[in-house]
């Protein structure tokens, strides 16, 4: 039978496909130089299943830090507490209004072609809501992976589980003990269920949430712990948005912002996007306007996959898992 990668190197030639495999195959060359991978998950990754083939990278020891969307940090425990009950919707597209309305009335959230059912979202709650108060009660403040690295350790979490927790990245992460860095984290269910709580006075601070300077930092040191020893660190962006613009600028922070001139720019670059140049699109912009910007240095290698993510992020990953 031939294997994902024999596959890719025999037909992946021209175009789109090309710039797939020469991307798998540089990532690959950047950790048998002894160098690290961060990737950054925007868009609705998690519910899309990425942690079918994310998970086993991760565990692998080929992804060595992560920035995503609130978003998507969620979706994976939701998906890991209630993937059964999940609802594929194939002719989406075709809704009208009226249906639309009766998903919601049913308790079934959208997200293109699946619906994530309310009670995964308040099973979490449940008990981040627990978490939050212990923090509260001793004082403390953690960032959101921290809290949810919290609640995946719980034995009566566990329980809930109706889906192997070897296809959950975020699991994988924890394992690992990697951070997940979450910029703009309230933009999320959860999030909105912690401001409700402050608002409300049941919870006594928006501080319980390490913020988001705070988590810009704590990337930096992690970044400059890797420059220290000479590790190069490589930069794998699925999408666009905040999720790649706050975890790429720790560079140009460090360079113009700490006057740490001689820190090394990013040694590795690709991004998966749908996205065109247009005014203003982070989302967009090619590769080489991050020179501009102290992000990457001009002979980094540098790759823009025009494509969907859900097909060619799996590829890559499993292009490199040898499979």
């Amino acid at each position: 039978m031939t294997t994902v990668r024999a596959f890719m190197e025999k037909n992946y030639k021209h175009f789109n496909a090309r710039e797939t495999l020469d991307a798998a195959r540089a990532w690959e060359e950047l950790l048998a130089g002894g160098g690290q991978m961060f990737v950054t998950l925007a868009g609705a990754m998690s519910t899309a299943e990425l942690g079918i083939s994310l998970a086993p990278l991760i565990r692998a020891g080929k992804v060595h830090g992560l920035c995503t969307t609130a978003a998507n940090l969620e979706e994976d425990l939701f998906n890991l507490f209630d993937n059964p009950d999940y609802r594929l919707v194939p002719h989406y597209k075709d809704l009208t209004p009226e249906q639309e309305a009766e998903l919601r009335d049913e308790g079934m959230n959208r997200v293109t072609d699946t619906c994530i059912p309310e009670w995964a979202m308040l099973k979490a709650e449940k008990y981040l809501i627990d978490l939050w108060k212990e923090a509260e009660a001793a004082g403390k403040s953690h960032f959101p992976w921290e809290y949810m690295y919290a609640l995946l350790d719980m034995p009566e979490v566990q329980e809930h589980f109706r889906m192997p927790k070897e296809s959950s990245w975020v699991w994988a992460a924890k394992e690992k003990n990697l951070p997940i860095y979450t910029p703009g984290w309230e933009d999320c269910t959860l999030g909105n269920k912690f401001t409700a709580l402050v608002m409300t006075g049941k919870l006594s601070s928006h501080n319980l949430i390490k913020s988001g300077t705070q988590q810009l930092e704590h990337l930096a040191n992690w970044y400059s712990e890797r420059a220290d020893s000479k590790t190069p660190v490589g930069f794998f962006q699925i999408g666009g948005g905040i999720a790649g613009d706050f975890s790429i600028c720790v560079v140009p922070m460090l360079i113009q912002d700490l006057h740490k001139e001689d820190m090394p720019h990013w040694a590795y670059f690709c991004q998966i996007s749908d996205s065109t140049t247009s005014y203003g699109s982070y989302s967009g912009a090619v590769p080489n306007e991050k020179i501009t910007w102290h992000k990457l240095d001009p002979h980094t290698p540098k790759f823009m996959i025009n494509s969907d993510a859900s097909v060619v992020a799996p590829l890559i990953f499993s292009y490199l898992m040898g499979e």
